[in-house]
């Protein structure tokens, strides 16, 4: 296969930030794009305009955020505004549009290596421009960009199954407890003292936790918030530590039906601890509660903190620390609705059951959909 260089089959157009006095938020002007924050699955979506663009994009453009993080691409829909975090690529006569953009999602984790910087990372007009870029016939291009595009829309379907089944729950949640904002709410603490919630405790820290090389292949599983995804605790990938090394950790012991919180890093990521042999130990990721199955039932409660009122409360502390936690005393400060009837809990837990369950299934799907897409993006462009 041939290859070229990037700058020999399309033009680069580096952004440039114009001044913030341009800037609006009511639609003035063109479509203001400064950074990956900007982009969706395939297409940016507007939220700043600007009436004096330094640098424009066109309808069509294949867009590359090139500081910060370096490679994600989407596609400009209409005539735009490029500021210094984004970068218009154009595509020549003999490229393919769509083919230079999966070819650069194939090569996004390359590109990321060329960023450099102290304070944040960035690529430069260089770095784009001297990237060699596969050249089959065009036929063969547009033939490899339809095959991929499908495989694409196949995923982004499962994606938005999974957004729907979110959206359902969400309405569900309505229809059994009323709007957030019109409920009655308590502290953490609050719940505590009334011993709705028995204990709440965050994983072991500072000099108690365990380094990298104590770490064995069989032992008691040490769970980090990385070992909590979509809702559901996955015990078989978490590392372990052997038991006598393990004793000597004093916090964090779990137990089936405690409630996860991640509060360190990865801030957010929500799930009711499955039933399990043994003993589970968490880390400094993780803060589990431990209910008054008398008050709360854990599925409705791990839902209450999946909620947006109680996600925004997470995100407002956040923005008032230096680092991306919430420590285990603002979470005492947190606010959750009053606890609601146990019948009522019981039967949106139901339905919430039902839910993970169809989204279990959903994601085996997905994760062979995710494969065959990157299989098929290797086969392309290895």
């Amino acid at each position: 296969m041939n290859y070229e260089l990037l700058a020999d089959v399309a033009q680069v157009i580096m952004g440039q930030s114009p001044p913030s006095s341009t800037y609006n938020a009511v639609g003035e002007g063109l479509p203001f794009y400064q950074g990956k924050t900007d982009f969706g699955d395939m297409y940016p979506t507007p939220r700043i305009y600007c009436t004096e663009p330094s640098r424009i994009a066109e309808a069509g453009d294949i867009l590359i955020s090139v500081r910060a993080p370096v490679g994600p691409t989407n596609i400009s829909q209409e005539r735009s505004c490029i500021g210094r975090g984004i970068s218009a690529i154009r595509v020549g006569k003999n490229l393919d549009r769509d083919f230079l953009l999966y070819f650069l999602r194939f090569y996004e984790p390359e590109l990321a290596k060329a960023g450099t910087g102290s304070t944040f990372t960035a690529i430069s007009r260089e770095d784009l421009e001297t990237i060699k870029i596969p050249l089959p016939p065009l036929t063969e291009q547009k033939r490899i960009a339809s095959l991929l595009a499908r495989a694409d829309r196949l995923r982004q379907l499962r994606r938005t199954a999974h957004d729907l089944s979110d959206a359902l729950l969400q309405s569900v949640f309505l229809d059994f407890f009323g709007e957030e904002e019109k409920q009655n709410y308590l502290s953490i603490q609050d719940l505590m003292d009334s011993e709705a919630i028995i204990d709440m405790q965050d994983g072991n820290h500072g000099g108690d936790y365990p380094r990298s090389a104590e770490f064995v292949s069989e032992g008691i599983p040490f769970l980090t918030a990385t070992n909590v995804i979509g809702n559901r605790v996955f015990l078989e990938s978490a590392p372990r530590l052997k038991p006598e090394r393990a004793h000597k950790l004093r916090i964090g012991w779990v137990k089936p039906n405690d409630v996860l919180l991640s509060h360190n890093a990865t801030v957010g990521r929500v799930a009711v601890m499955p039933h399990f042999e043994g003993e589970v130990v968490l880390g400094t990721s993780l803060t589990y509660y431990r209910l008054n199955p008398g008050i709360f039932l854990p599925r409705y409660f791990a839902y209450v903190f999946q909620s947006r009122h109680f996600q925004a409360q997470l995100e407002s502390f956040m923005g008032q620390t230096t680092r991306n936690q919430v420590p285990i005393t603002r979470q005492r400060e947190l606010f959750v609705p009053e606890p609601p009837p146990l019948s009522l809990q019981e039967e949106f837990a139901g339905v919430v059951a039902r839910v993970e369950s169809l989204r279990g299934r959903m994601g085996e799907s997905t994760r062979g959909v995710e494969g065959l897409f990157e299989s098929l993006l290797a086969e392309a462009f290895s």
